[in-house]
């Protein structure tokens, strides 16, 4: 009686074990985002945006963004405005499912911040306007809240709200390596 109840107790620790770690996130994992923002900051253009980020403990993760976005007014008496803004930098992920005690290996819900630098430049045919005084390049700081279902172990969807790049709403592809 005594050897059946260890026995069943310690399948049940193991078991549980198993399931603690099949959450959306694991410190191995490579991440990559690749995504569309659905608004911007800007008047115009559609805002690009990739992230990689790779696994440091089992909720943190570390990696690199890129966002790029262009975009031509057409101004009156023929006149022209180009832009285009480049932003990139690091950034720093804290996946919360362990913390909420979600334990599904399809869901990687996450928070984090970016340290980056944004880089925008134009070029104005219209002799009485600039947008010097309005743009310009330097750092910049983001946060954003996301979150990411796998259709598959390696692929799926992802979503993100906050400040991202040039946008601040943002969808799109999600590979897991």
């Amino acid at each position: 009686m005594k050897k059946t109840a260890l026995t069943t107790i310690g399948m049940l620790a193991c078991l549980a074990g198993s399931f603690a770690q099949e959450t959306g996130f694991s410190q191995s994992d490579k991440l990559l985002n690749i995504g569309i923002g659905v608004n911007s900051y800007y008047d115009r253009g559609i805002p690009l945006g990739v992230s990689f980020e790779t696994g440091v403990t089992g909720q943190i993760s570390v990696g690199a963004n890129v966002d790029y976005l262009s975009s031509n007014y057409d101004l009156s008496a023929g006149s022209k405005l180009k832009f285009r803004a480049l932003y990139f930098g690091a950034r720093a992920s804290y996946h919360v499912n362990e913390l909420l005690n979600l334990q599904n290996e399809k869901v990687d819900l996450y928070g984090g911040a970016t340290l980056g630098y944004r880089s925008f430049s134009w070029s104005d045919t219209y002799s009485g306007g600039s947008l010097k005084g309005t743009y310009g390049n330097g750092v910049y700081l983001g946060i954003y809240i996301g979150g990411r279902y796998y259709f598959s172990n390696a692929l799926g969807a992802f979503a993100e709200l906050g400040a991202i790049g040039s946008t601040n709403a943002r969808i799109g592809a999600a590979l897991r390596f």
